[in-house]
């Protein structure tokens, strides 16, 4: 038997729009954007759907906002398709959020609140820092480190062959993709993002996320969480891992790797974009990759599952 792991959307895949039409046609998606509303106490579902897009991508409501979207495709999946069995979750960096939730370690107004402050502290260490991070297409792990080394910035995550992303002061990363294209890098691009992600200028959040975490009540999940932190499914440690999450780097290739080596064959994206899908072309182009992020989307995946 063929095993199915759920993969999570993470910052960066939203998307003014997203969500609109799974609640526009689903009475019950509507009513998770509603509920997602009352804890939050602000309509982050109008944002999602209407932006505005500088608005959206505020990471205090990127953050809450993919969560959210992310969660509604789960619900729609198992609502449309009543067979569906899962044995692992997953998520990039925030997805790793709405991964635990799925697997029932959170609730969804802790994971939703947890999620919004996590972003709002996240905001405020950009604030105070100058940051910034850049992909690196085409040059190994190695040759990457080194880069890093050279001008004094960090690998923030390790997405797939060939697509590693850097992270650190602003001016560092400038200098940083000059070395990486003289190491051969085919291109090295600053991304459009507030800071520096997974690395060192986030320290400022880890202690209020931690203060959060510990208002929240986490579970033993019902079927392995990886960590990003480890490439390997969580202990009982839970919190201190999403806390040293923030500065640490994201394993996502070894991620997906471990669920490989443990017989996982299907893998289902689920949020906005379709990021975590093309990693796993580049990963293994033999494990079977479905997705649900609007209606189209979470048709064709019904259909596929119902094989």
């Amino acid at each position: 038997m063929s095993k199915t792991a759920l993969l999570f959307a993470g910052q960066g895949a939203q998307a003014v729009g997203m969500g609109k039409d799974l609640a526009e046609k689903f009475p019950s998606a509507r009513a998770w954007f509603d509920r997602a509303n009352a804890a939050l106490g602000y309509d982050l579902a109008a944002i999602c759907f209407n932006g505005p897009e500088a608005e959206l991508t505020k990471t205090e409501n990127a953050q809450p906002g993919i969560f959210l979207v992310s969660w509604v495709a789960f619900q729609l999946l198992k609502e449309q398709a009543p067979n569906l069995k899962f044995e692992a979750t997953a998520g990039l960096s925030l997805g790793e959020f709405t991964a635990l939730t799925a697997a029932g370690a959170l609730t969804f107004e802790d994971g939703l609140r947890v999620v919004r402050q996590r972003g709002k502290f996240m905001q405020e260490a950009c604030d105070v820092t100058r940051g910034g991070m850049a992909a690196v297409i085409g040059l190994d792990e190695a040759p990457t480190r080194e880069v890093c080394a050279g001008a004094g910035v960090v690998l923030a995550n390790l997405n797939c062959p060939g697509q590693l992303v850097i992270s650190g002061e602003a001016e560092k990363i400038t200098k940083a993709c000059e070395l990486a294209k003289a190491k051969g890098a085919k291109r090295a691009i600053p991304l459009t993002v507030a800071g520096a992600y997974h690395s060192p200028l986030m320290a400022s959040a880890q202690p209020k996320l931690a203060a959060e975490l510990a208002r929240a009540k986490i579970s033993a999940p019902a079927v392995p969480v990886v960590s990003n932190v480890t490439a390997q499914p969580h202990g009982t440690d839970i919190s201190a891992k999403l806390v040293e999450q923030v500065c640490a780097s994201v394993l996502w290739e070894n991620s997906m790797r471990h669920l490989l080596s443990q017989g996982f064959t299907r893998f289902i994206e689920l949020g906005p974009g379709t990021a975590l899908s093309g990693f796993m072309r580049r990963i293994d182009k033999t494990a079977q990759m479905l997705n649900v992020a609007d209606v189209a989307s979470l048709e064709a995946t019904v259909k596929a599952l119902a094989k």
